[in-house]
């Protein structure tokens, strides 16, 4: 399985949080349902889903100025007297006149919209957008505060983020070590979470997003997408093209993309990075690298390849192998400012030190350092990527698709390898097909996308803004994963008068 896609508020700070990757996109979507009563906001409602969408939220402060409340979803859309699960909202009520409610997801699949608002506000979004909107965060179905995903215990969640085979990558011996683990996971995962974890699909969450609008007051849908959360919000085009207010799409996901390509497309965009930041070290003082890029680049892939075989121990007594090292690797990636952040990581690692690198890798797995976990996005991440994309586990398959990535990708591509053996193992299947998202009839929907971002790359934002009918692309020219609220006024300019006045650029600014 790729890696997540996630974006990692203040990134540099928290050294003191989205390894993305795979996202989660529709394919075919069903059709919203059958109109029969009216919901608050005047709508037409299926008589099946009227508990749902007629239900009042209760909400209290939860600390800052923030309001908190619960609201209830059916637990299988398709038949909504099944259950329900349970989604957790936050917001920040608008400080100017109000336009409505502006519903945020910072990415994932699986992190937390909750604590995106409650914990990074300024971050998610900017002062202009604070006077205009309820800002509203929300954990989607399987995550966080919400109906979650539970599968693991600290102890054997570090085994399966941090465990290192014991035999060669790529052998038989080693795909069976992973297949192993994989169902091992998917046990405990299905135990721990009972039905809900056959019905974490993006669909599905799309369909809360209505109706978490349609509670909130709001006649269209105004939502701020980041990563996977472009996915989640073209799924809601596709599936309500006629609710859509005013949708910003934000580091771009092809929604037409499979598992594979989205993997070798990650791995050359973080490739691509890499040698940014290498270009950038070179050229500065206290680079742990000397000579050319591309010797730097080989010296990356020999100490990839040497942690397996000779890990390293940090203080806390775990091994530092290749799948910790990369992690810790790719998420200074994910924002230019920690560059240098990524200098001092590689220079403890060419020391034979890894207590820096599990910084990095614990960051962005959400382990806290007494060992446990802050939340549940490695659980939630696979159990809706599993059900979003099709998967196998042939090893010839493997082998070859693994040996194309290696070409694309070098340096990263070798250890970004052999995902589909989790989802493979998995107890619930993606059965649909993943297609194109046009929404026509939708209103304008902007697509920003950076020229360098590793994690979302550029193409996807192209080939996305192409496919919807109404599409806008807004185009960032640098490095980094997502451009919206960090320091390029161009495109805050751009997002900002689109959400307060709905303009969108007669062209492309390229920002």
């Amino acid at each position: 399985m790729s890696k997540r896609l996630r974006i990692v508020p203040a990134i540099a700070a928290a050294l003191a949080l989205g390894l993305g990757l795979s996202g989660c996109a529709p394919w075919s979507v069903p059709t919203a349902p059958a109109p029969a009563t009216s919901t608050p906001t005047g709508e037409k409602v299926d008589p099946a889903l009227e508990t749902f969408y007629h239900q009042s939220l209760s909400w209290k402060g939860c600390g800052d100025g923030l309001q908190c409340a619960t609201a209830k979803a059916p637990l299988d859309w398709s038949d909504p007297g099944s259950g329900a699960v349970d989604l957790a909202l936050v917001r920040h009520q608008a400080t100017g006149e109000r336009l409505g409610s502006l519903l945020v997801n910072p990415g994932g699949p699986g992190a937390s919209g909750y604590d995106f608002i409650k914990d990074s506000l300024d971050y998610a979004t900017d002062d202009k957008l604070q006077a205009g909107y309820d800002i509203v965060g929300f954990d989607p179905r399987g995550v966080g505060r919400s109906s979650a995903v539970a599968c693991y215990g600290p102890k054997k969640m570090d085994e399966y983020l941090y465990g290192i085979p014991q035999a060669e990558r790529g052998t038989d011996a080693w795909i069976a070590e992973l297949e192993a683990s994989a169902k091992d996971f998917a046990s405990a995962c299905k135990q721990k979470t009972g039905a809900l974890l056959g019905d974490v699909d993006t669909v599905s969450a799309a369909r809360d997003l209505d109706l978490l609008r349609a509670v909130l007051g709001d006649a269209k849908l105004n939502y701020l997408g980041y990563s996977y959360g472009t996915f989640l919000g073209a799924t809601y085009a596709g599936l309500y093209p006629e609710k859509v207010g005013r949708l910003v799409l934000d580091g771009a996901v092809d929604p037409s993309t499979t598992n594979f390509e989205v993997t070798k497309t990650q791995a050359e965009g973080f490739e691509s990075a890499l040698r940014a930041y290498l270009t950038d070290c070179l050229a500065g003082q206290d680079c742990p690298f000397s000579g050319s890029v591309d010797a730097a680049m080989d010296t990356i892939g020999s100490l990839l390849d040497s942690v397996d075989r000779s890990p390293i121990a940090a203080g806390d007594g775990r091994q530092l192998g290749s799948s910790a090292l990369l992690t810790a690797i790719i998420y200074p990636l994910y924002d230019a400012t920690a560059w240098s952040y990524l200098s001092d990581m590689f220079a403890s690692v060419l020391r034979g030190q890894a207590d820096y690198a599990f910084q990095f890798a614990d960051a962005y797995n959400g382990r806290a350092d007494d060992g446990t976990y802050k939340d549940n996005s490695t659980e939630a991440f696979t159990a809706i990527n599993c059900l979003d994309y099709n998967y196998n586990d042939d090893p010839a398959s493997m082998r070859a698709e693994a040996a194309k990535i290696a070409k694309a990708a070098p340096v990263i591509g070798p250890y970004m390898s052999y995902g589909d053996i989790t989802c493979a193992n998995w107890p619930y299947h993606f059965t649909g097909k993943r297609t194109e998202i046009h929404a026509p009839g939708a209103a304008p929907i902007l697509v920003v996308g950076t020229t360098n971002d590793p994690a979302t790359p550029y193409v996807w934002a192209k080939s996305l803004a192409e496919q919807l009918d109404s599409g806008h692309l807004v185009t960032y020219t640098g490095e980094g994963h997502t451009a919206y609220n960090k320091s390029n006024a161009c495109v805050n300019n751009a997002v900002d008068a689109y959400f307060l006045k709905g303009t969108v650029p007669a062209t492309d600014p390229r920002c």
